[in-house]
């Protein structure tokens, strides 16, 4: 069986910690089994190692998100990258051709796709084994896991079986039909009938990918389907495949499983009411502040609400109007003011417009020890850097140079330059000329 994590998002939904970049698995509020933070696709991770699969295990994801994985979870993890972001089915079919071409992976082979968040315990990944035993038992195109409901919600999509389709020949169930997202009464009716939510796991064998990718005219060359890769319809796997199959079959998991995508849900799950500098009052009751400022943050009276700030903005929110902010946030086109990279982070300190055209920009950056971070050359700006902390080697325009703390350094930013650190290295850069930010060669 190959396992493959599928990483994206917008980054709406949690905001403002994430974003396009920094979505929301790789946001460190999660107690991990060592006791520090650790994040969704961390956790993930470490389950799939208990479960003996993260050696069969892929992930695909877009081209902003590589850095945070590799920084994550290590440069180890086979990644398929898309050409561009378009839905899960693209992103399905390219890692199924990657299967196909790349890895010479068997046409039978069966291919589990999970999303990379699921708030589940270790022993949910013997039930993902179980769709193997499903697919090789029965005539299921897609198998799937449901889980038993714990409440009537409207968030999660439902999985609703066919009573006189079953069969007796596997524990599975056949699904009849999906309803996503109803009303909290027609949510309480399903689960009364003895729906399912729908986990958004599935496995197929992988040659039915292929033969679907061909009866539409799409190769099933990994190199092939990335150039054609525009054409592939820009819709869901869900839309594209499983609402068009005509066997498809569920086994059911009791215990818990959870979506984190919401504030309101992903607070239920963390060990602390605070992360960063704050105070909550005493009768603030079920109150979290998430803070990544160097401000403090303080809140009196009041009660089920969430505070998260970052470089990008403040959320103050009920929680349970808390996920509601990705409608709210959606016509607003913010730069990104944090970002996690494979050799550290910065976050944008000050941005000021001199002009149309030209800017201020000042920024802190941090380069972890044996890293190093790198400049491409731009024309038409001046660049200071101030080191604040550690030890490393400059190298501007070719020659090296020993720096630290207080050491200051001016050039052309049409001059190639980098900063390695010898031990943690935080630099205040200052960025005066055309607009439009740094460039990085990563």
């Amino acid at each position: 069986m190959k396992i493959i994590l599928l990483s994206g998002g917008s980054g709406k939904r949690l905001w403002p910690l994430s974003n396009g970049s920094r979505t929301k698995q790789f946001l460190k509020v999660l107690r991990g089994a060592d006791g520090e933070k650790e994040s969704m696709v961390q956790r993930v991770w470490r389950q799939l190692q208990e479960a003996g699969l993260a050696s069969s295990t892929y992930i695909a994801t877009c081209s902003s998100q590589v850095d945070l994985i590799k920084n994550q979870i290590g440069d180890h993890v086979p990644l398929i990258v898309e050409p561009e972001r378009r839905d899960t089915f693209p992103a399905i079919a390219l890692v199924s051709a990657y299967l196909n071409s790349i890895a010479c992976a068997d046409k039978d082979e069966i291919v589990c796709v999970l999303p990379v968040d699921p708030y589940v315990d270790t022993v949910f990944f013997d039930k993902v084994k179980e769709l193997e035993h499903v697919l090789n038992e029965t005539d299921a195109e897609v198998a799937l896991i449901g889980s038993k409901p714990t409440y009537p919600s409207g968030k999660y999509g439902y999985i609703v079986s066919d009573p006189a389709a079953q069969d007796g020949l596997s524990s599975s169930i056949v699904i009849d039909r999906f309803v996503e997202k109803p009303s909290e009464d027609e949510a309480e009716r399903l689960i009364e009938a003895g729906a399912l939510w729908n986990c958004g796991i599935f496995a197929f064998k992988l040659h039915y990918l292929l033969t679907l990718l061909k009866a539409r005219s799409f190769p099933v060359s990994y190199q092939e389907l990335s150039r054609q890769y525009t054409q592939l319809p820009k819709r869901s796997f869900d839309y594209e495949v499983l609402e068009k199959a005509q066997q498809l079959r569920a086994i059911v998991y009791e215990s818990g499983w959870k979506d984190l995508g919401t504030w309101n849900t992903l607070t239920e799950e963390m060990d602390t009411n605070l992360i960063g500098r704050g105070l909550i009052s005493e009768d603030s009751i079920n109150t979290h502040v998430l803070n990544e400022l160097d401000i403090l943050i303080t809140v009196l009276g009041l009660s089920n609400v969430i505070v998260a700030a970052s470089p990008n903005g403040i959320l103050v929110a009920d929680k349970a109007a808390s996920p509601r902010i990705k409608e709210m946030m959606q016509p607003i086109d913010e730069r990104l003011m944090y970002e996690e990279l494979r050799w550290g982070w910065y976050r944008i300190l000050d941005l000021f417009k001199l002009d149309e055209d030209r800017e201020t920009l000042v920024k802190k950056v941090v380069v972890h020890t044996g890293e190093q971070y790198t400049r491409e050359s731009k024309p038409g700006s001046r660049v200071i850097w101030t080191v604040q902390a550690g030890k490393g080697v400059a190298i501007i325009g070719g020659m090296p140079q020993t720096i630290a703390p207080g050491d200051c350094l001016e050039m052309d930013s049409s001059i190639a330059s980098s900063a390695a650190a010898l031990t943690e290295l935080t630099l205040v850069e200052v960025q005066i000329g055309n607009a439009g930010g740094v460039a990085y060669d990563l």
